[in-house]
């Protein structure tokens, strides 16, 4: 396997395993588990002594062909396929942390990411301190004798925000602590988490890489030896391991994401462009557009923007449901990275267990739309949204 090939041809050619019958697609390893030829080949295997796969939860061709392709496609040493992308969320977190130890973690956040480290962990005895991710000196400030692990999602869910990786990283690396990135917004195309400094690396894979709204699944990726020592043994014993067949599904959809992603944010692009013209819209962000907060960073850190945009309108909730009934082509889902165009109302869908002071701090107001770009024709998905927009009050 070429490392010099690009990723689209990673993203179709990477980590094949063919049996001997050499199928042109992958194939699905249904079993549970696996047969040894000799007693003694079954205790080589359980030793560690041999190459194989012992049981499904642990790992199989078809999972092993997933988690090869998503290395080389972000550059990581080993990685382990998750159930869901929450799964691969709390495994990341969870396996390097005790108790009496300490996580920083932006606050913006998505729902359930927030609960597994502002509600979850401190159960189990380990602090939590949420901070402002855009500005560096929060994070510092944040730092005690006992930080452990940073986690960070950029950029954020639903307001698009921009945290700097590379700063963040270089605080971690100061104090021993490991930079955990969630990379779904800018997708494994656009933004590199390792390259920049961070440590692991998560996916919910149910959003671009599958992309057609057919299964979940997740993914945490880092080096082989943080994996060895942190992820394997919870990755065992915990269970949260992905189906073959979702992983099949995935290996499908991962040879045409860099072909969706790019109609997707060339959609999104254009989208944004048009509703910061719209006097019914207050405000719009895009991490491909010079007005964005954090531009700067976005220059430094991503080679492209994202299939998502975030935008306000002057109405309110009002305002923002009476938009989304009117569309006839972009549905309302609180899915993302679909090839189908996606709308949701973040303040009583995918945010709506923050309290509303919570919510006012990430931004998101009872007006605030978040639109998860398909690939459907530019020109349609704009007409929809001049259509919808005639019928919002001013």
């Amino acid at each position: 396997m070429s490392k010099t090939w690009r990723p689209a041809t990673q993203l179709v050619h990477g980590g094949t395993l063919r049996s001997q019958y050499g199928e042109t697609s992958e194939a699905i390893y249904l079993t549970q588990g696996f047969v040894y030829d000799t007693s003694e080949a079954a205790e080589a295997r359980f030793k560690g002594e041999t190459d194989g796969y012992i049981y499904a939860r642990y790992g199989s061709p078809t999972n092993d062909m997933f988690e090869k392709r998503m290395c080389m496609l972000e550059g990581a040493e080993d990685a382990r396929a998750t159930a869901s992308g929450m799964a691969a969320v709390s495994a990341a977190i969870l396996c390097q942390v005790k108790s009496g130890d300490h996580i920083v973690a932006a606050r913006a956040l998505f729902g359930s990411c927030r609960w597994v480290v502002e509600t979850l962990a401190p159960k189990y005895g380990i602090e939590c301190t949420l901070v402002d991710g855009r500005d560096l000196a929060n994070w510092e400030e944040a730092i005690r004798p006992n930080t452990k692990v940073f986690f960070l999602e950029s950029p954020t869910n639903p307001t698009l925000e921009v945290v700097d990786i590379s700063g963040v990283a270089k605080l971690a690396n100061q104090v021993g602590a490991k930079v955990v990135v969630d990379n779904v917004f800018a997708t494994p195309l656009f933004q590199k988490p390792l390259e920049l400094g961070a440590h692991i690396v998560v996916y919910s894979a149910t959003k671009h890489i599958d992309g057609q709204g057919r299964c979940l699944g997740g993914v945490v990726l880092s080096d082989k030896a943080w994996i060895d020592e942190n992820l394997h043994d919870y990755f065992r014993h915990t269970g949260p391991a992905m189906s073959p067949f979702n992983a099949w599904t995935l290996l499908k959809g991962i040879e045409t994401l860099p072909l969706r992603v790019k109609q997707q944010t060339q959609n999104a692009a254009k989208i944004a462009d048009f509703l910061a013209e719209q006097g019914k819209v207050a405000k719009v962000i895009y991490p491909g557009r010079k007005d964005h907060p954090q531009a700067d960073i976005i220059a430094k850190q991503m080679t492209g923007g994202s299939t998502l945009v975030c935008f306000e309108l002057k109405g309110g909730k009002e305002a923002a449901f009476a938009l989304q009934n009117a569309l006839e082509i972009i549905k309302i889902s609180n899915n993302l990275g679909d090839s189908k165009s996606l709308i949701t109302h973040p303040a009583t869908t995918t945010h709506k267990n923050l309290s509303e002071e919570a919510r006012a701090e990430l931004g998101i107001s009872a007006g605030t739309v978040r639109l998860s770009a398909g690939i459907e024709d530019t020109d349609d998905l704009i007409e929809d949204f001049a259509k919808a927009l005639a019928k919002v009050s001013a």
